[in-house]
């Protein structure tokens, strides 16, 4: 393998670096929105029905799958210490 191959190789695997790390990064950024979006879902959800410890039906099911979204995008434990008292509050319909 001569020289001139090598470096084009270099080059080439740089072109494609610079191309794959600003998406790594828009991703990462994403994802960061995304559980911010879920954790202030959820805090509404929780501090809207805390003082009651009652939550309707459906807001219970939202809850939880946002619950589980959040967690599948590697949310830290604030929200499992949330989750836990959630599931204590009398479900009505």
């Amino acid at each position: 393998m001569s020289l001139s191959y090598i470096v084009l190789i270099i080059g080439e695997i740089g072109v494609l670096m610079s191309v794959i790390i600003p998406l790594v990064v828009w991703v990462k950024n994403l994802v960061e929105g995304q559980k911010c979006q879920l954790r202030s879902d959820m805090l509404r959800i929780y501090y809207h029905n805390c003082e009651s410890k009652t939550v309707r039906q459906y807001e219970y099911e939202n809850f939880v799958f946002l619950y589980r979204a959040y967690k599948s995008l590697k949310g830290n434990s604030f929200i499992d210490k949330i989750y836990e008292e959630v599931k204590t509050f009398k479900v009505i319909s």
